[in-house]
């Protein structure tokens, strides 16, 4: 057992602390699906080692058995399938007889059971990819209670479902995963690069399982079915340290589930790395040298406004200004900033915090979102007391905000006072820069690998000014803005794709 542990220490894969903090917890179980369970190792490295290790040879999903070549190897063999689900191995007789043993073949319970059962190739397989050979004839159950729901959630098969599906989600850079139940199955997917992926198909057996565990973890009502629920859970997945925020949603075959990943570790890209192009480059930063005033983020969600943001924030935070958030939630820790988080429970909302960053002198103030008429009221009475007020707001376009904060209440003339830039952006698929065709490594043979941004940038100069103060609409203010160099999103996304950066079709999906 320890071979196995100091193996994948030698290969740097896990720390020795982290090695005997699983040695201390195995109770009989291998040392290596312990590590996999404490989130310090990902069970595809463990896996890999092994291999390596051992000799032994990988089973291809393609060559999985059916549950019911595993049900009857189990009883001939007199193997209790539920030992066999806990363990993380499964065992079935070929055409010509032979027995094949695969999945956690290296824990020591196993090795002696096989022992027992005479000859057997021994194959090695992620826990996971098994779990459908146990649950696939599971009848349905209903009506539960939350005793049951506790019970399915702690087993050791939804343990490694949920592991590994966070390890995937983490290797493969996904912002969210997605779990949707249906009548007789549910589809796990992961949003990659802005698209959504299949992952995992699973029997609905295991529905209930899976979405009892989300919620456990995320501090959710376990039995609470009917209405949504919001949590937040932060784990350790392949030793990296995420926070996620869990969001459920009752549809007709069960509660819909969402996480995403708050990027506590993520490193911020440069705004060179985000996609601005030389000159928005220098509009930005014009606007982050102004005193005071408002500068808005522009986009739909999921546009890569929040990145924006932090970048904006980080650029500020020299240590010589004081930089206060409120956020919901807050996404990624910035060093020396003040940030709050929005709590709805107890009546905490953008509005009632921001109120409260005005008494604790900052000279830059975030503000997740401007949704309603009294945090944009707020924010703009903070800018014109000489607060630079950064925020973001869900707009089709960057000068479309203009007339979004005059719906909101504020007065155009206030308004024109106060706003001192607009940005507006979406993300796009960026080419694979290293691609090596149908076998490359980083872009899977897609060619296109990651995502940046398409940016529209506006300064607010004395034409525009004079525009906002007349209540001018938004064609009339693109006008005064093109005067001054504006290009939209449209025409940056086909800069580009001119370029090479990205082609013309993602152009033209992400920018229309």
């Amino acid at each position: 057992m320890r071979r196995v542990g100091e193996l994948l220490v030698e290969r740097g894969l896990v720390s020795q602390s982290d090695l005997d903090q699983a040695l201390a917890a195995t109770q009989g179980e291998a040392v290596g699906p312990a590590l996999v369970r404490l989130g310090a190792l990902s069970e595809a490295d463990l896996i890999d080692a092994l291999a390596d290790a051992l000799a032994l040879p990988v089973l291809h999903a393609s060559a999985l058995p059916s549950a019911e070549a595993v049900s009857a190897a189990a009883a001939r063999l007199r193997a209790p399938l539920a030992w066999l689900r806990d363990r993380g191995v499964a065992p079935w007789f070929d055409e010509t007889g032979a027995l094949t043993v695969a999945g956690r073949v290296h824990d020591p319970a196993v090795q002696e059971a096989a022992a027992q059962w005479g000859e057997a190739r021994l194959m090695l397989a992620p826990a996971e990819m098994l779990q459908p050979l146990f649950v696939a004839g599971a009848p349905l159950e209903t009506a539960p209670d939350a005793v049951r729901l506790r019970e399915l959630a702690e087993g050791a098969p939804v343990i490694d479902f949920v592991t590994a599906m966070l390890a995937e989600a983490v290797a493969r850079s996904a912002s969210d995963i997605h779990i949707e139940p249906f009548e007789d199955h549910m589809v796990v997917r992961l949003r990659v690069d802005g698209l959504l992926v299949d992952w995992r198909t699973a029997p609905r057996a295991l529905y209930e399982a899976v979405a009892s565990r989300l919620k456990l973890l995320s501090g959710m009502d376990i039995a609470e079915r009917r209405r949504p629920q919001d949590g937040r859970q932060s784990v350790r997945i392949s030793g990296q340290e995420q926070d996620l925020r869990v969001a459920t949603l009752p549809t007709t075959w069960g509660e819909a589930i969402v996480l995403r990943f708050l990027g506590r570790t993520r490193t911020l890209p440069s705004f060179e790395g985000l996609g601005l192009a030389p000159d928005h480059l220098a509009q930005m930063r014009r606007l982050l040298g102004r005193g005071n005033g408002i500068v808005l983020v522009t986009g739909p969600t999921g546009s890569g406004k929040t990145t924006t943001v932090y970048r904006m924030l980080m650029e500020l935070n020299n240590g010589a200004r004081k930089i206060v958030t409120v956020e919901d939630p807050v996404e990624i820790d910035l060093p020396r900033a003040i940030q709050m988080q929005v709590r709805a429970d107890i009546g905490l909302g953008f509005a009632e915090g921001l109120r409260s960053i005005l008494r604790h002198d900052p000279e830059v103030i975030m503000v997740g979102e401007i949704r309603d008429a009294e945090t944009a009221r707020i924010a703009v009475q903070a800018a014109l007391t000489g607060h630079l007020v950064i925020s973001t707001l869900h707009t089709n376009s960057a000068l479309a905000a203009v007339a979004r904060l005059i719906d909101l209440g504020v007065e155009p003339f206030l308004l024109a006072d106060v706003l001192r830039g607009l940005v507006g952006q979406r993300l796009i698929r960026r080419m694979c820069a290293r691609c090596e065709g149908a076998g490359c490594k980083t872009c899977a043979g897609e060619g296109v690998a990651g995502r940046m941004g398409v940016f529209e940038v506006v300064e607010i100069d004395t034409a525009l000014h004079d525009a906002i103060r007349a209540r001018h609409g938004e064609a009339a203010l693109e006008a005064l803005a093109r005067a001054n160099g504006f290009r939209s999103m449209r025409e940056d996304a086909a800069l580009k794709a001119q370029a090479g950066e990205t082609t013309p079709a993602e152009a033209a999906r992400a920018a229309g």
